[in-house]
């Protein structure tokens, strides 16, 4: 029945692609992109509460939280599962795959992304994985933008943007931000995007947040109401806050990866190694039981007005009246939540750093100002820090800032806290790059030439294949010939360079016309030069493994229109910048959405 209903859907798809115009058809794609990452939001989040209320009124039975460590046990080993038996033994996990996919697949995403993201986070988040659903929700609803494209035969650069229309679908779905999904799409995947191409990203993010508030409980999504106006006597603290979270987004970044390769690297079975980390996870969460899940709602209790009920159903129940312990609890549960969220990667599990970085913000913030506050220097409003310290570890962790600065605002039903976003937001993002020069999530990618960085022209170059504009065709000399030969061929061919090598192939220099045009119009010394004698070195040479940012860097060093090839420690050709830069120029027309 099903199937007989999309056939038909399909059907008027096709037929309203037949009589739009391309532009009106990307619009109606657009909608259709954002409905359906919406629903992906809608079965994630109802699900993830579902059970949090679940584990919460049991443990409220038991006065402790058991269920909550038992859960993840078996949430990561039903994750390990299904990727074993139902998605072939392995998936992609994370956002980098998108900037992959854009990068070195055409935008081509796998059909299985728009259902594995569901199962696979549902089963690791929604049963108390201590990871975000955030980056499932983004890579689906790039699945379904893509696949979408992919279906109706539509053009790279469409195909791109589909794909950016479903990640703004998916984050404005999941927080009820359009204006932040936009944002995102943008700071995170669109290499150069035109203002006309804004609109259909817009129409997706809008639609993407109007089937959430029509169809999702408002309860499910991170949303506050309260919030103190801002005084801008408190700047100066803001600012410490801004630098602190800096601080704390680079530590965070650090130990995730250390963590997370560590357990990458354990060479045991894939049940066995995710039971090791989830029995480590339920250890972490039975003691602070706010590691469980997104976090999101403590999130909530800590910028209420009664911030002590985090400790409920805890180890330290009968001290929540006392701040000392609040503040420890705090403090501790802020610096665990990373190993926590490496863990339940690194061990199998399926989610992402983007409701961890919410959640550390919050506790950083919360922590700063009610410190601040203990030491009677003056009274910080702890509900606004709380609030800002998310913006702050958001912007460090994923070089967003703007992102960071709408959603809060966003999140928090109005713009009164712009100002100190903004403070907060920059800083720890100039904190952020200059220890970690990418964001967490592209980090790997980079340093295997693959992705996107902040860069628009190593985004370019990174798309680019140095063998593609490598001329094999060059003509060369001998060492031990005369000028005469050399003459010969300048006179027969449009060479300006010529590499100078030995029988074997072996590149020993290079002759530029440039170089020689004073003795070739002496008959007597061309006649008794040898090309060895007037050789140079070549200032740089090119290997094929290099990427095009390495080879652009070198033309750059050295100052020189030809650079000579070498493969297998043979001559092979040359590359022209002229040619290099029309690639350029050419990869970015092409990547560059109107």
């Amino acid at each position: 029945m099903f199937k007989k209903y999309l056939s038909k859907l399909e059907a008027i798809i096709a037929w309203s692609q037949s009589i739009l115009t391309e532009k009106q058809f990307i619009f109606l794609s657009s909608v259709l992109v954002g409905i359906t990452a919406a629903f992906a939001v809608i079965v994630l989040k109802t699900f993830a509460h579902g059970v949090y209320s679940f584990a919460t009124y049991i443990n409220g039975i038991l006065k402790l939280s058991f269920i909550n460590s038992i859960l993840p046990i078996a949430g990561l080993l039903l994750t390990v599962f299904v990727v074993k038996r139902v998605l072939g033994g392995s998936i992609e996990k994370g956002t980098p795959q998108i900037l992959y996919a854009v990068a070195k697949k055409a935008s081509i995403i796998p059909k299985k992304q728009m259902y594995a993201q569901i199962f696979t986070s549902s089963l690791t988040v929604g049963l108390g994985g201590s990871a975000g659903l955030e980056s499932p929700i983004v890579v689906t609803g790039a699945a379904f933008g893509s696949n979408y494209a992919q279906k109706y035969k539509l053009s790279y650069k469409d195909r791109t943007l589909l794909i950016g229309c479903g990640v703004a679908a998916g984050i404005a779905a999941a927080f009820n931000a359009p204006i932040a999904g936009v944002l995102f799409a943008i700071e995170f995947l669109l290499v150069d995007v035109s203002i006309s191409a804004f609109t259909p990203i817009m129409i997706a993010a809008a639609t993407g947040a109007l089937v959430s508030v029509i169809a999702l409980d408002e309860t499910v999504l991170l949303n506050f109401k309260q919030q103190q106006d801002f005084d801008f006597h408190k700047i100066p603290f803001y600012v410490l806050l801004g630098i602190l979270t800096g601080f704390v987004s680079v530590y965070y970044t650090r130990n995730f990866r250390r963590t997370e390769h560590f357990f990458q690297k354990l060479k045991m079975n894939a049940y066995k190694k995710a039971l090791l980390g989830a029995s480590i996870l339920a250890v972490l969460i039975f003691i602070f039981p706010t590691l469980f899940g997104e976090g999101y709602e403590s999130i909530k209790v800590l910028a209420d007005k009664n911030p002590g009920e985090i400790l409920e159903n805890t180890l330290f129940s009968k001290f929540k009246d006392n701040t000392w312990v609040l503040l420890a609890f705090v403090g501790l549960t802020m610096m665990l939540k990373v190993f926590a969220t490496a863990i339940t990667l690194g061990s199998g599990g399926n989610g992402g750093n983007f409701a961890p970085s919410l959640f550390l913000g919050s506790y950083v913030g919360f922590l700063f100002s009610k410190a601040i506050n203990f030491t009677g220097l003056t009274q910080l409003p702890v509900s606004n820090f709380t609030m800002v310290g998310m913006a702050g570890i958001l912007s460090g962790l994923f070089h967003a800032p703007l992102t960071a600065i709408f959603l809060i605002a966003e999140i928090t039903g109005g713009y009164s806290l712009m100002l100190p976003l903004m403070i907060v937001a920059s800083i720890s993002f100039a904190i952020s790059k200059r220890f970690e020069k990418h964001s967490m999530d592209v980090k790997d990618l980079v340093q295997k030439g693959h992705a996107f960085t902040s860069n628009k022209d190593t985004n370019v170059l990174s798309t680019l294949d140095t063998t593609s504009i490598i001329q094999t065709d060059y003509l060369t000399v001998s060492p031990d010939e005369n000028l005469e030969k050399l003459v010969d061929l300048i006179s027969h061919s449009n060479q300006v360079i010529f590499a100078v090598v030995d029988k074997e192939q072996h590149l020993l220099g290079i002759v530029h016309f440039n170089n020689i045009r004073e003795i070739i119009f002496n008959t007597y010394r061309v006649k008794y030069t040898l090309v060895k004698d007037i050789m140079a070195t070549p200032a740089e040479v090119i290997y094929p493994f290099n990427s095009m940012e390495t080879v652009m860097n070198k033309f750059e060093r050295s100052k020189m229109a030809f650079l000579p090839v070498i493969k297998d420690e043979k001559y092979f050709g040359f590359i022209s910048k002229s040619v290099a830069l029309e690639a350029y120029r050419s990869k970015l027309k092409a990547m560059t959405i109107e």
